[in-house]
Formats: C-alpha cells, structure tokens, sequence
C-alpha cells in the first residue's frame, strides 16, 4: 500500500495554479474520467464535495482514504461507463465544477455543458491532434481539432484558453486546455 501512495501524481497545474478555482468556496465538483482522481482529490482535500466519475475506480487512488480521511463518506464514486449507452445521463445543472483531463468523447460535450451550474466552471484539458505526431493517443477519436475546445463553449466566459506544448514531469504532450465559465441564464 504504503508503494502506490508513493506514485500518486500532483494535481494538474491548470487546477493548482488558477487564481479562479482558489476562490471557489465549498463547491460540488465533478471529477469526469477520474482515473487515480489526483485532480478531484485537490479539491477534496479544500472541503468540496467530489463526484469522482470513471468507467473503472480500480484506478482511484489507493491514498485517496488518507488523503480526505473521514470526509470521504460526503464524497460520491460512480463506475459507470458513459460511452456504451448502459449510464444514466449526467444530472443537469449540478456542479460548480466539472474536471475533465485527458478524455475526450465527442457525444459527451453537450452533457457535461448541461451538468455545469449556471455561473459554474469547467476545466477540460485533453490532447489535441499534433500529439499523434509524437505519441499516443494516435487515434483522431481521442485527438481535438484545432479551436476545436473553444468552439464547443464558445457561449461561456471564457478565463483560460491555450493549445500547444505542455510539459508535466518532464513528458512533453500536445493539448488544449480551457477553463471557461457557464453563463447566468
């Protein structure tokens, strides 16, 4: 056990180093394709309560119950797998935050929009399509367009774009990062 809580990585630095998501207050957030939940721990760990979402939590964090301690019961685990048809819909209107790292599913788009509050946020950051001239993922599926992010919320206040070379622990990706604020009405 004690080797896992070892590899857990940090929080992404879109998330740590927004002036905007530090001020948030206790806050729903939806940590979306969660995987080891670095991301929705961070706000866990700040007293918001967490959906961590993900087709498998095998993944989610063994530290997790260390990191949040007894706080973890206000928290909420969904294993369900949103591409196949079998997961009820995301519910509208629910979270001051929607995280969304590394994952993209096209037909999703209009339901994380539907998910975010009005006046809530979204943080999404995934590959664009220069990244399968290094790596994977190669598949177009996974990889976005150019402005391709922007345009999808492009009614939203938009407070960070940016697409290009990202650097996380020394390994180099091409992505697109947004943060971007849902209209009141």
């Amino acid at each position: 056990m004690q080797e896992k809580k070892l590899k857990v990585k940090a929080a992404s630095r879109l998330v740590t180093e927004s002036q905007e998501l530090s001020q948030l207050n206790k806050s729903e957030v939806l940590d979306l394709a969660c995987g080891s939940g670095r991301n929705g721990l961070w706000f866990a760990e700040k007293g918001h309560r967490v959906t961590f979402l993900d087709k498998s939590l095998a993944n989610l964090s063994v530290a997790s119950e260390s990191r949040i301690g007894s706080m973890s019961s206000q928290h909420t685990y969904l294993a369900w797998d949103l591409e196949d048809g079998s997961a009820p819909e995301l519910e509208q209107n629910k979270y001051d935050l929607v995280l969304v790292f590394n994952y993209l599913h096209r037909p999703l788009f209009p339901q994380i929009a539907a998910a975010v509050k009005p006046g809530g946020v979204i943080v999404y950051e995934t590959f664009i399509d220069k990244q399968a001239e290094i790596g994977r993922p190669r598949n177009p599926n996974f990889l976005l367009k150019a402005n391709e992010l922007k345009n999808e919320f492009e009614k939203w206040t938009l407070l960070h774009y940016f697409e290009g070379e990202v650097l996380n622990d020394a390994n180099l990706s091409y992505k697109a990062q947004l943060i971007a604020r849902k209209p009141d009405c």
